[in-house]
């Protein structure tokens, strides 16, 4: 099976990186397409088969990826649907906000069976949460595409009405994970610790937390009350945060995220 990926700037170039990291394809099974020479130089060097013209990635790969930014996806579909080859490729689409009607529209009467997926930046680590959804695709199809996927981390088969919500909690919610550890890294150079120190031990943490709610199954509810004494320390920083207003403004912010 090859692949092809059309646009390797920072999601699509995640992906390239993963693909590459992962076990599913060898190096020589992957193409990538993008303008840029830098890129198709980097990629070029791992021996993946690069070129600039999106209609030949297009035409040579059993997956066509396309990642661009959502509005340059119409331009960049409409340059690649008279390469698409419906009986033997599946698309699928990595553009944020963007709906599987429109993009049948965009390719017409060759569109492949389709599928629209949101991965977020972990993927060149084989960490990514991505959700997908089969817009038009048969079980065996789904597979396929769901196999590629968590082969760089975990996959949610989901509709598309939540495919907002899945881009907000997951694709921008690695963003806000990143931002709660800046913010414990600057904390705990303020408690005397050196700034790389810091963020190694708020890291460690993050891990270590994530690392017991899979281990344990336990809800984080529960696990919180594993270390919170009464009158300790935990608990005090736990209200105080609280009352800073933590909980509300992580869900505001997905809210916020999910509605725009």
């Amino acid at each position: 099976m090859k692949i092809s990926v059309i646009g390797a700037g920072a999601m699509g170039g995640a992906t390239v990186e993963g693909l590459l990291r992962g076990s599913l394809f060898d190096n020589s099974d992957i193409m990538v397409s993008d303008p840029s020479v830098v890129v198709t130089e980097k990629f070029g060097a791992k021996g993946v088969t690069v070129t600039t013209d999106n209609a030949e990635a297009a035409a040579w790969a059993d997956v066509v990826v396309v990642c661009v930014k959502p509005w340059l996806t119409e331009q960049v579909l409409a340059g690649i649907k008279g390469s698409l080859q419906p009986e033997r490729q599946l698309l699928v689409v990595i553009a944020a906000g963007v709906k599987s009607a429109d993009v049948k529209t965009w390719v017409g009467e060759k569109c492949p069976p389709l599928f629209l997926a949101i991965p977020n930046i972990a993927i060149s680590e084989l960490q990514s949460m991505t959700f997908v959804v089969p817009a038009s695709a048969t079980r065996e199809q789904q597979q396929t595409v769901t196999d590629i996927f968590n082969s760089m981390g975990r996959t949610l088969i989901t509709d598309e009405q939540h495919l907002a919500a899945g881009t907000t909690l997951a694709s921008c919610g690695i963003a806000y994970a990143m931002r709660y550890i800046r913010a414990a890294a600057e904390g705990g150079v303020e408690l005397g610790f050196k700034a790389d120190d810091a963020k190694q031990i708020v890291m460690q943490t993050v891990e270590g937390a994530v690392t017991l709610l899979e281990a344990t199954g336990l809800h984080p509810e529960a696990a919180i009350d594993m270390v919170t004494t009464p009158g300790g320390v935990t608990i005090r920083g736990l209200n105080e945060m609280e009352h800073a207003g933590f909980t509300s403004a992580v869900i505001r912010g997905l809210k916020a995220g999910a509605n725009s």
